[in-house]
């Protein structure tokens, strides 16, 4: 292979490895505003980034064959260095999957080398950078920078977060908590591993108020209507991850630093391997109280989603204005919610059943709302509703797709940390493309499923002053 990727490695090894003390003070300060005392490195993110794309610029060449898509040199970076960045036609997943998976590794070797998140961003902006000029021989892309750069880092902090969490909350033997660890960030898990105690120092979490469930279980589809996808698995089995992080209310937890509060799902499917993955965390934001039985915070946040039920399919990562919160409606009822607007760069399409690709990228506006409303510890009731519009602002092409994701289940806690839900899902792309005209699909599931409750609750947090106002 060519040195071209080496030595763009090299550059942005140089540019990015200013001189620091292997111990210093942390850059982020704990949730209760006490310093931790954590080593870090500016080199070694640096240069582990510049060796991920080494091998996986090499395992795509190999995956290709022949085409030179990765076959970079100096004639190849001349052109990505000197003409325009453009938005690309990759496949749907390599834009919208695989490159926020790649950046998501980027902010992990990041994180884990004891960076704060603002600066591991940087990090992840700069690998996806060096990968657009000097790890593949197409134009760079712009739209792949976002996805990669910005996408990368909303789905890698949450990853770092709850790996985190296992280290310091975990109970059992050390090896598995380091192993699960690992499972989840990989780039932690490697570094820990690599370093030995220089990076095994846990970043302090504050003791957040988490409310975590895990779903397995089953769908059956009750309604669809195909429109131009030709392949379709009508019954599913389904594994689902939950996790919200920094609920509103838990006393002495103030939300400073980015993704002290975060979202997280991931459903895993036997039809087409990931159903969805749903990130969102608050960048930037404050707390607020509205009497005694309100708590709540509310800010920028930052947002990565992808959708695919099996018909068609949704991704998109932005920015958006939004609160979280919890209100007490009597001493044993409360109700959490999240109501999101904001901006983001998506693409969306119908999947068919050839092969072939069919999507439409350009700003995609999105909205979220969800309540969950909670019962003491015995039952809660979920409804959630989703929308993105994905125009023909800021693409090469003309006409645009409305997505929009609805639903509602409930749960029931039987004993401890067992339960059962029932959920029902409806997604519907309606959609004006010049090739294939106006469209409409959808599709609605019901799904039962054992669900295990993290922590043995259902996720309700409790603060001292909201008791005697609820007498």
């Amino acid at each position: 292979m060519s040195t071209i990727t080496a030595r763009a490695g090299l550059c942005l090894v140089l540019a990015l490895a200013v001189p620091c003390n292997a111990s210093a003070e942390a850059d982020e300060a704990s949730a209760d505003d006490v310093s931790a005392r954590r080593r870090f490195s500016r080199l070694v993110p640096a240069i582990e980034i510049v060796g991920f794309d080494l091998c996986v610029n090499r395992v795509a060449d190999a995956a290709v064959g022949e085409s030179g898509e990765y076959d970079v040199d100096l004639s190849s970076l001349r052109h990505n260095l000197t003409h325009r960045w453009v938005i690309d036609n990759d496949p749907f997943d390599t834009n919208q999957f695989l490159h926020p998976c790649q950046g998501a590794m980027y902010h992990g070797f990041a994180r884990s080398a004891g960076l704060d998140y603002w600066k591991s961003t940087v990090y992840t902006f700069a690998g996806s950078a060096m990968w657009e000029l000097a790890g593949e021989t197409t134009s760079p892309s712009s739209n792949d920078q976002i996805a990669t750069g910005f996408g990368g880092s909303i789905l890698g902090e949450p990853l770092f977060r709850m790996a985190s969490l296992v280290l310091e909350r975990g109970r059992g033997r050390r090896a598995w908590l380091e192993l699960a660890a690992a499972a989840i960030d990989p780039p932690l898990g490697f570094n820990r591993l690599a370093f030995g105690d220089r990076f095994d120092a846990v970043e302090p979490s504050g003791e957040p108020a988490c409310s975590m469930r895990l779903h397995a279980g089953g769908s059956l589809t009750a309604l669809t209507h195909r429109g131009l996808s030709k392949s379709f698995i009508r019954n599913e089995a389904l594994l689902d991850f939950s996790m919200d992080y920094g609920l509103p209310g838990k006393p002495g937890y103030v939300h400073r630093r980015p993704f002290d509060a975060f979202s997280f799902q991931l459903t895993a499917s036997s039809a087409n391997v990931f159903e969805s993955i749903l990130s969102r965390g608050l960048l930037v934001g404050r707390d607020y109280e509205a009497g005694a039985a309100v708590r709540g915070a509310w800010g920028l946040y930052g947002t990565y989603d992808y959708i695919a039920p099996q018909i068609f399919r949704i991704s998109s990562t932005g920015v958006g204005i939004g609160t979280t919160g919890q209100a007490w409606l009597s001493r044993t009822t409360a109700l959490q919610g999240t109501a999101l607007i904001g901006l983001g760069y998506g693409a969306a399409g119908t999947i068919r059943g050839s092969g072939e690709r069919d999507y439409h990228q350009g700003a995609t506006p999105a909205g979220l709302l969800a309540l969950r409303l909670i019962l003491g510890e015995r039952a809660s009731f979920d409804l959630a509703a989703r929308d993105w519009y994905v125009s023909k602002i800021a693409s090469h092409e003309n006409g645009w797709e409305n997505v929009v994701r609805a639903e509602a289940s409930a749960t029931l806690r039987i004993h401890g940390r067992h339960g059962v839900s029932l959920r029902y899902t409806y997604t519907r792309r309606h959609a004006d493309q010049p090739e294939d005209g106006k469209q409409l699909q959808s599709r609605g599931t019901i799904g039962v499923f054992y669900t295990f409750l993290g922590g043995g609750r259902l996720g309700a947090v409790h603060w001292p002053r909201c008791e005697p106002a609820l007498r």
